[in-house]
C-alpha cells in the first residue's frame, strides 16, 4: 500500500500515525541493544571472569558485523517486500538477543552480539526504505524526526530500566526482557503492518551482485556515502569519552550522570518531532544548515569547559544534542530523496553499514587523540572537538552539493521539499 498515494502528505492517517510508531519502535529496540552493552561492562566483567579488552571485543563484534551485513544484503534489499525483509531480520535480532540473555561464557557472548549485529545491523536502513517508499518527501522531516525519538527513548527509558532490571537480578534479564518485548513488536508487525512492495513493479536487474554494483558505482551516490560517514563521526568521537570527561574533567559526581543523560534524553524526545516539522516547513536544507552551526558553536563549548555545575552542563549537553538532531533529522530525510524507487533498499543497507563502520573508526581514532593525565584528567580532548568542527565543515559542504543535485532531478514541488521555496500554484488561483 502507497500511503502517498492514499492520503493527504498534510495530515498523518491512523495508519500511517501507526506505522510511524512501529518503525519508531524497531529502532528503539535496535539502539538500546546497542547502547545497553557499555553500562553493563561493569556487571558482565566479573561474571565472566574477562578484562576490558574481551569486553571491548564483545561490544565491537555487534559494530563490525552489523557494517558487514549491510555490505552482504545490499544487492537483495530490494528484491522483496520490505515487510517481509524486515520480519526476517527482525526475527535474527530477537534470536540473537535472547542468546546474549543465555550466554554463560565469553565465547557464547562473543557469537550471540556477531549473530545480532548481523540481523540488527540491517533492520535499520529497511526501517528507512520503508519510510521512504510510504511517505512523501513534504512530510518526511516529521516522519524522521518522530523515528529519532527512539535514539533518546532509549537513554531516557531503556538504559535506567536495564540497569534496574540488572541490579535486581543480574545482567541476563535486560537481554531477556528486550527479547520478550521485541517478540510483541514483531506480532504486531506481521498482523498490522502492510505489504511494502511496489517497488516490485518496476524493471529488477537480474543479478544482485550487478544491482549492489550499480548502486556503489554511482559519483552522487558515493558522495552521498561520504557525507554519511562525515555526519556520524562526530557522534562516535564524544560519545565514548563523554562520561569520563564530565567527571573527570569538570568535576561533576559519577552518580548526577543519570540526571544528565534523562534531561538530555527528554529534551531530544521533545524537540525531535518539532525538528522534524521545522524541517518540512522551512527546508530540509536550511534546518540542516542552522543545525549545522549551532552544533559547532556548542561542540567548541562543550569541549573546552573547565569545572562546571551541574545546571549548567545539563543546559550545555541539551543544547548540543538539539543540534546535533537538528543535522542527523534533515540529513535523514534529504538522503531519503537521493536513491532511485528500486535502489532504496540498497542504498541505504549500505549507508548503515558506512554508518556502523565509520563510527566504529571514529572511536578509534579518538582513542588515538585522547590520553590520560597523570591527575586523571582526559588530555586533547578539545583536539576532539576541532576534528568533529573540521568534518562538520566538510559534511555541510558535501550535502549542499548533493542537495542541488537532488533539486535538478526532483519536481518543483519537491524541491519546495527540500529548500522551503512556494510550491508552484497550477489551478492560477
Amino acid at each position: 500500500m502507497n500511503i502517498a498515494a492514499t492520503s493527504s502528505p498534510l495530515k498523518f492517517s491512523r495508519y500511517q500515525k501507526f506505522v510511524v510508531g512501529i518503525l519508531a519502535f524497531l529502532q528503539f529496540a535496535v539502539i538500546l541493544d546497542f547502547m545497553l552493552m557499555s553500562p553493563l561492562g561493569a556487571v558482565i566483567m566479573p561474571a565472566l571472569a574477562i578484562g576490558p579488552k574481551q569486553f571491548g571485543l564483545v561490544v565491537s563484534a555487534y559494530a563490525f558485523s552489523a557494517g558487514l551485513s549491510g555490505l552482504l544484503t545490499a544487492g537483495f534489499a530490494d528484491r522483496f517486500d520490505r515487510k517481509k525483509i524486515l520480519l526476517f531480520f527482525y526475527i535474527g535480532f530477537i534470536a540473537g538477543t535472547l542468546w546474549c540473555g543465555l550466554a554463560q561464557t565469553f565465547q557464547a557472548l562473543l557469537l550471540a552480539r556477531i549473530v545480532t549485529g548481523l540481523f540488527g545491523g540491517v533492520i535499520g536502513s529497511v526501517v528507512l526504505a520503508i519510510a521512504t517508499d510510504l511517505f512523501p518527501l513534504q512530510i518526511r522531516g516529521r516522519v524522521m524526526g518522530l523515528i529519532q525519538t527512539a535514539f533518546a527513548a532509549s537513554q531516557v527509558l531503556g538504559i535506567p530500566i536495564g540497569l534496574y532490571l540488572s541490579n535486581r537480578w543480574n545482567w541476563h534479564v535486560p537481554f531477556l526482557a528486550m527479547a520478550a518485548l521485541g517478540v510483541l513488536g514483531g506480532l504486531i508487525v506481521s498482523w498490522r503492518m502492510q505489504p511494502v512492495a511496489d517497488h516490485l513493479g518496476l524493471p529488477q536487474e537480474h543479478s544482485p551482485w550487478m544491482h549492489l554494483l550499480h548502486t556503489v558505482n554511482q559519483p552522487r551516490y558515493l558522495a552521498a556515502f561520504a557525507t554519511t560517514a562525515l555526519v556520524t563521526t562526530g557522534g562516535f568521537m564524544l560519545m565514548p569519552f563523554g562520561s569520563a570527561y564530565v567527571v573527570n574533567n569538570l568535576g561533576i559526581n559519577l552518580h548526577s550522570l543519570p540526571m544528565v543523560y534523562l534531561v538530555t534524553g527528554l529534551c531530544t524526545i521533545f524537540f525531535g518531532p518539532l525538528i522534524g516539522k521545522a524541517a518540512d516547513a522551512f527546508g530540509k536544507f536550511r534546518v540542516f544548515t542552522l543545525g549545522t552551526a549551532l552544533s559547532i558553536v556548542m561542540v567548541l563549548v562543550y569541549t573546552h569547559l573547565k569545572v562546571i555545575s551541574l545546571p549548567m552542563l545539563i543546559v550545555i549537553n541539551a543544547v548540543m544534542f538539539v543540534g546535533i538532531f537538528s543535522r542527523m533529522i534533515p540529513f535523514q530525510a534529504l538522503m531519503s530523496a537521493m536513491p532511485a524507487n528500486t535502489q532504496r533498499g540498497s542504498f541505504n543497507a549500505i549507508g548503515a553499514s558506512v554508518q556502523q563502520l565509520s563510527g566504529g573508526l571514529a572511536s578509534v581514532v579518538a582513542g588515538h587523540i585522547v590520553t590520560l593525565g597523570t591527575d586523571g584528567k582526559l588530555q586533547h580532548f578539545d583536539t576532539i572537538g576541532y576534528v568533529v568542527v573540521g568534518t562538520s565543515l566538510v559534511a555541510f559542504v558535501l550535502l549542499w552539493q548533493l542537495q542541488r543535485g537532488i533539486g535538478n532531478r526532483l519536481s518543483p514541488q519537491r524541491v519546495a521539499a527540500l529548500i522551503a521555496e512556494p510550491p508552484v500554484n497550477k489551478s492560477g488561483s
